[in-house]
């Protein structure tokens, strides 16, 4: 499955038997210079839609929410001592978290890559 993404400017893509979550390109150059990230604990289920951590950057804190309902089975620890990633690769090695999903059935209503293109165009 490719990627999906949030209004929130999250993205969501299938990795094995997990979901991956992290931030989009946008978000990131929205944020600026990310000095912090708040991962959540592992164990932790959360609800679709609900903050479950925060990035912190040289502008302002942000909520990162999970796009779907799961629980917390891995986060990318590579964060904590280099927070900096995010911003170097978004959507790729500056993943977030992994997320083992209890139900996937609002992926329908997120945006594939061209929505959420053309939904960025708008905010700009």
């Amino acid at each position: 499955m490719t990627k999906k993404y949030t209004k929130e400017h999250e993205w969501i893509e299938q990795h094995g038997a997990h979901w991956r979550i992290g931030i989009t390109e946008y978000a990131q150059e929205q944020l600026g210079d990310v000095v912090m990230v708040d991962l959540p604990a592992i164990g932790r289920n959360v609800s679709a839609g609900e903050e479950c951590m925060a990035i912190e950057s040289v502008k302002a804190a942000s909520d990162i929410y999970s796009p779907i309902a799961g629980a917390i089975v891995a986060i990318n620890e590579t964060l904590l001592d280099n927070p900096a990633l995010v911003n170097e690769d978004p959507e790729n090695s500056g993943w977030l978290f992994d997320l083992e999903a209890n139900a996937t059935d609002n992926l329908e209503t997120l945006m594939d890559a061209a929505s959420y293109q053309s939904f960025v165009e708008e905010l700009q």
